[in-house]
């Protein structure tokens, strides 16, 4: 019913997923990051305890292979759900149950994985991967979409489209980007303005909050302003 991607941005430790379905909300339950640390999807006929089990595993240091054992093992729903995850230890893994509806499977690399189900056929992930690889000279939030973009062109999920989400975390505890689109005819579009949006004001203002290093970041007005529109001059 769904592809996604978990991508860790190395040199710089961010963590992202990307996800698209023909299904309402699906960034209310399929993503799920632990910053710095790793990260979960869920999918397929989702079960939305892997989440928040999955996020304490990766706390406790347990691996990616090993969180995939741990969550599905007792799940008598196992062979109809999908998942893949980031482990504590840097590494992916995935599981694609046996009565997942065709066409479904995943893929691992080192830096990212991609998995789907339901989904027009293995081009919509091969083409995933092919543009995760091909436009790192993108930053991240772009990378992620463009690759959801050449998947869907590759026929996508194959009952249509419905919802779309993009989920970025930095070294924060809380996220850099959240954009869920949960209900449109064209929601990889809408994420991709909802992007541009963001660039407008939002990513130039995240300079100035709360952090762990500066827990009150800077409040006056003045200065965020200056602040913002200097960051926007740089851009020109």
């Amino acid at each position: 019913m769904t592809w996604s991607i978990i991508f860790h941005e190395r040199n710089t430790g961010r963590i992202g997923i990307a996800v698209a379905t023909r299904f309402f909300a699906v960034g209310a339950r399929v993503p799920h990051i632990e910053p710095q640390k790793g990260a979960v999807c869920t999918q397929a006929m989702t079960n939305p305890l892997y989440g928040p089990r999955g996020l304490q595993l990766i706390r406790d240091g347990i691996g990616a292979a090993d969180i995939v054992r741990l969550l599905t093992a007792p799940d008598d729903g196992r062979e109809h759900r999908q998942l893949h995850v980031m482990g504590a230890d840097g590494r992916f893994a995935a599981r694609t149950g046996a009565e997942c509806v065709p066409w479904c499977g995943h893929w691992i690399g080192d830096d990212f994985s991609v998995a789907g189900n339901m989904l027009a056929g293995l081009a919509v992930v091969g083409e995933t991967v092919r543009v995760l690889r091909e436009r790192a000279d993108l930053p991240l939030p772009r990378r992620l979409i463009a690759a959801m973009h050449a998947g869907e062109a590759a026929g996508g999920d194959k009952r249509g489209k419905q919802s779309a989400a993009l989920v970025i975390y930095g070294d924060q505890d809380y996220s850099e980007l959240d954009l869920r689109v949960d209900d449109h005819v064209e929601p990889l579009q809408e994420l991709d303005r909802l992007e541009r949006v963001s660039r407008e004001r939002w990513t130039h203002f995240r300079a100035f909050v709360p952090t762990r290093e500066n827990p009150a970041g800077i409040f006056d007005r003045a200065l965020i302003d200056a602040g913002i529109e200097k960051s926007l001059a740089a851009e020109k």
